[in-house]
């Protein structure tokens, strides 16, 4: 500038009195001009480098900046990419877990309907079956108690009646009938039974006597009926007159029939003119017409047993059969008892039970009818 060309001037010293020269007024505005323009253009030329020098470094920045910040968000939407698998994989899992469950949940309650549907056939036809039974039962013991009420009306054992006992009357009158229908230990057998068996002439009154013991042991018994064998009365005669009736060679079947006897499963039919039905078990144990399947020994079978509904046949000789309806009569009678169907005085039922124990003492010792 021309102040601080001055200045300059100024501060130079002189030499001599030469003076100064002194520009002319036309080449001093001359002088000035060249001067501001050849400073405003290095001064414009420096703040264009400073400018551009400035947005070089501020475009680095935003570049760099830039850079990191979409890297920041790279990152992120990576991270979020992750998580948003791994929710939609376990969100699969759980899916293909449900549906596994939902299968299974459908697979057993079907599984389930068709149990209960079955149940409930199978029920269904067990009452039926269990129906049919108790009609069957209630029939035979209607049977049976119209023929017990004859019996109690018309025979004691102090004054039996003679019709009801054919083995009583004179051997011109009775005579036995060769074999018999279909009984079932459940049958009337103080009615049927007692006609199919040859009992000794009965001991006059005047030769009985109460034995004091076994006439308490009924009367206790008789206060609370109860075919349990755990009483003193049952007890006794089991004892004394089941268990050795019923104590057979072969002890296995031995046991069986003692069961079915207690049970009222027995059956007892004849096998002349019947045909021969289909053994399901061995030959040996069952015997034969020839052959006793109780005993083991060779004796002529008139009568086989059943055992329950097992539809197995057991041939028996006439003792064995004599001793099985021996017991038959026993527990049938002390049934009707239980069921309050003997309307008689205690003493007169206890005498009953005293014969009906005879007959089994007299099968025991192998005393039978010959007709059977």
């Amino acid at each position: 500038s021309q102040v601080s060309f001055e200045e300059e001037s100024q501060k130079q010293p002189t030499v001599g009195h030469q003076k100064p020269l002194m520009p002319s007024k036309g080449n001093k505005e001359e002088l000035e001009t060249g001067c501001q323009n050849a400073g405003g253009v290095e001064e414009t030329q420096s703040t264009e480098q400073l400018n551009v020098s400035r947005l070089r470094s501020s475009s680095v920045e935003i570049r760099e900046k830039g850079s990191e910040f979409l890297k920041d968000e790279l990152h992120k939407a990576q991270k979020e990419l992750k998580l948003k698998d791994k929710e939609c994989e376990r969100l699969s899992k759980v899916r293909e877990q449900l549906e596994q469950e939902l299968e299974e949940l459908t697979a057993s309650l079907f599984e389930e309907a068709h149990k209960m549907v079955r149940e409930a056939n199978t029920k269904q036809a067990v009452a039926e079956k269990q129906l049919r039974e108790a009609r069957g039962k209630i029939d035979m013991l209607q049977a049976e108690v119209t023929a017990l009420k004859t019996l109690v009306i018309t025979s004691t054992p102090s004054s039996p009646n003679r019709e009801l006992h054919p083995q009583l009357q004179s051997p011109s009158r009775a005579g036995f009938r060769k074999g018999h229908g279909r009984n079932k230990s459940t049958s009337s057998a103080m009615v049927s039974a007692a006609s199919q068996n040859v009992a000794p002439e009965p001991v006059s009154r005047e030769c009985k006597e109460v034995d004091s013991i076994l006439f308490a042991e009924f009367q206790a018994w008789k206060e609370s009926p109860t075919l349990d064998k755990s009483c003193s009365f049952l007890d006794r005669i089991y004892r004394e007159d089941i268990g050795p009736c019923l104590d057979f060679t072969k002890e296995e079947l031995s046991e069986l029939v003692r069961v079915a006897v207690e049970q009222n499963t027995l059956t007892i039919e004849p096998v002349a003119s019947q045909s021969l039905p289909v053994v399901k078990v061995a030959a040996e144990e069952c015997g034969g017409p020839k052959k006793c399947a109780l005993s083991g020994l060779p004796r002529t079978c008139k009568h086989r047993i059943m055992l329950g509904d097992s539809g197995n046949y057991y041939y028996i000789s006439p003792s064995c059969r004599a001793r099985i309806t021996a017991v038959c009569n026993f527990f049938t009678y002390i049934r009707y008892i239980q069921q309050g169907l003997v309307r008689q005085d205690v003493e007169l039922m206890y005498w009953e039970v005293m014969r009906l124990r005879r007959e089994m003492s007299l099968a025991k010792l192998g005393f039978y009818p010959s007709e059977m």
